[in-house]
């Protein structure tokens, strides 16, 4: 088995920052959750704790979008692959966007993920030009 400093170098510098991403990710939704796991004043749940299992989801699925794309044989393939990879990123982006406006003392973490998601959109419109 090689180390996991080896295996990161392997891989593109997207790949990396999806990586960092989905850690972060996975982080700000376990802390928002607490925050809004109770029921309100209502009984009814908080809407926006669906937004947190989202975000998680949607960067946990970047990175193997990611690998497809660059092991595909084929231009058209792998230009599929960074399409999905494109559009996991705007909804990742949109649905932090959405957190931002919950009721959590949480939030205040979101606007970190969103900046390493637009670091992310720069990486990823070089790397798409490279397949």
């Amino acid at each position: 088995m090689e180390p996991l400093c080896s295996r990161k170098n392997s891989h593109s510098a997207v790949y990396a920052k999806a990586l960092d991403i989905f850690s972060l990710a996975r982080n700000i939704s376990t802390y928002i959750s607490h925050d809004l796991a109770g029921l309100q004043k209502n009984g009814s749940e908080d809407p926006n704790i669906y937004f947190t299992g989202d975000i998680v989801q949607q960067s946990v699925c970047l990175a193997p979008e990611i690998l497809k794309a660059e092991n595909q044989p084929y231009s058209e393939e792998k230009h599929k692959y960074a399409a999905s990879v494109l559009r996991l990123s705007n909804l990742l982006y949109k649905n932090c966007e959405r957190l931002e406006r919950a009721n959590s003392n949480g939030k205040d973490f979101l606007p970190l993920l969103r900046k390493e998601l637009r670091k992310f959109r720069q990486l990823q419109h070089t790397w798409r030009l490279t397949l």
